[in-house]
């Protein structure tokens, strides 16, 4: 393990059972990568420096005395949408918050596992936008090319997981959250059933389109977080079956029916797929096949799924924007959308929330065909810092658009999807595309994620160690 960058967690795991290293060396060395990166990257908004070490030496402790668990003495960083206990949960938003008296349930299953919290990342306000700057806390760069965006609003945790700051994080997903970062970082990005990481104290965060999911550099990594997070607090009300997912690493999912999907669901504003991404994932789509699988170009029957995300996210953004301190401080755009969500909250909603059953019905139908989706993650590279986040109102619903319409589909749906490096395009940058399957795929979608992984070996691949944070373009 090198000091400028974390060792993947099932290699931190492994030496830390084998008395290679101590969990208080690997926190120092994260926190000396996290104090030197902020003033480039800025990952963070919540460094637990003192905290983090006090967990390690306990962990160093457990460890001397033969205890095992999966992640103990493990260093890992989660968004700031989740409470940790004693520290403030501003959700990308200014203000002075409220320390949480509690860890929520995804925090609390890690810490159960071992791993040592070591801080919390930044995240765009209230998760609205696939950009992660803000006034509360400044801009979150990409390590690849620190004058783009990481992406959003698992920014600062895919920067994390990207730089090697850390070897793996938590995010969250409402409408990409977590597979668009992962996309435009080299990473993969694990979005896994509605429930499978419980988002409590929110029952049903944004109204059950948003869930919680991991970010690593290998999908034996993502694997490993999602099942040590996994599990639900006793009044959750979705609790699927319960999985191992990382027994699917490395397993052969024999010959499967892959539907290539490279037309935009619907959207109310045009959506072009960027030509460069569009080869990079038909690449991918001819790696599968040379694998064995069977790969056709093939939509899902979406119809106007769109008009059922609106009502869930917009009511979500007002429920979360009354947590605020100080709601004129929000910026206008998420006032804007609390309003909506206000006057969507009622027919509208139930509505939508009605309209998920037959959704399932018509896309389950689809998957009585194929076995697998293939989909881009985004329809363009990472944007520039700034091109995204000082645009307004409308403008910037139709900017995110055109740049990201395919993520948000299954997250009405509450269904799996992983995000998986597609590679790079003009510039170096990276670009992802996604394998989604139906409720409960999470063991089928790792599996040739792991198929692809170990073809093309993307986690060997890191960000350049010495550019300098360009000026954005004005």
């Amino acid at each position: 393990m090198t000091p400028d960058r974390a060792a993947g967690l099932a290699e931190t795991r492994r030496a830390l059972a084998a008395g290679e290293v101590t969990s208080r060396a690997l926190v120092e060395r994260a926190l000396a990568r996290i104090e030197a990166t902020q003033p480039t990257l800025n990952a963070f908004r919540v460094v637990r420096a003192g905290a983090a070490l006090a967990e390690a030496d306990a962990a160093d402790r457990e460890l001397a005395a033969g205890v095992r668990r999966p992640l103990l003495g493990v260093p890992v960083a989660v968004k700031d949408d989740m409470d940790v206990a004693g520290e403030p949960t501003a959700f990308g938003c200014p203000g002075d918050f409220p320390r949480a008296a509690a860890d929520g349930e995804a925090v609390r299953r890690l810490r159960a596992a071992g791993a040592v919290i070591v801080g919390k990342t930044n995240t765009c306000e209230l998760g609205q936008w696939p950009f992660t700057e803000g006034p509360a806390f400044g801009d979150t760069r990409n390590p690849w090319h620190t004058g783009h965006t990481p992406g959003g609003s698992s920014g600062g945790s895919a920067a994390a997981v990207a730089a090697g700051l850390v070897p793996a994080a938590l995010g969250s997903d409402g409408a990409g959250s977590v597979r668009i970062p992962a996309a435009w970082t080299h990473l993969v990005g694990v979005k896994p059933q509605r429930g499978r990481i419980s988002t409590w104290p929110w029952g049903e965060s944004f109204h059950g389109i948003t869930v919680n999911g991991t970010l690593a550099r290998t999908v034996a990594d993502a694997a490993l977080l999602l099942d040590a997070a996994s599990g639900n607090h006793a009044r959750d009300p979705h609790r699927p079956p319960a999985l191992t997912v990382a027994d699917a690493v490395g397993r052969d999912p024999g010959r499967l029916r892959v539907a290539l999907s490279l037309k935009p669901p619907f959207t109310a504003v045009p959506a072009r797929l960027d030509p460069a991404i569009r080869a990079r994932v038909v690449e991918l789509a001819d790696r599968l096949a040379a694998l064995g699988h069977e790969v056709e170009e093939a939509d899902p029957p979406y119809g106007r799924i769109g008009l059922t995300f609106v009502p869930r996210a917009t009511a979500g953004i007002a429920e979360r924007a009354r947590e605020a301190p100080d709601p004129a401080l929000l910026d206008p755009r998420t006032r804007a959308a609390s309003r909506l969500g206000r006057m969507l909250g009622g027919a509208p909603l139930r509505a939508a929330r009605r309209a998920e059953a037959v959704l399932h019905r018509r896309i389950g139908e689809f998957f009585r065909s194929y076995d697998v989706v293939l989909a881009p993650t985004t329809a363009a590279p990472p944007p520039r810092i700034g091109d995204l986040y000082r645009l307004k109102g409308f403008a910037t619903d139709r900017a995110i658009i055109a740049a990201c319409p395919y993520a948000w589909p299954w997250n009405v749906l509450g269904w799996p999807g992983v995000n998986v490096p597609a590679g790079f395009v003009e510039g170096g940058l990276p670009v992802g595309a996604q394998l989604l399957g139906p409720a409960n795929s999470e063991p089928l979608l790792v599996s040739v994620a792991a198929q692809l992984e170990a073809e093309l070996r993307w986690h060997e691949v890191w960000p350049p160690q010495q550019r300098e944070a360009e000026t954005p373009a004005v």
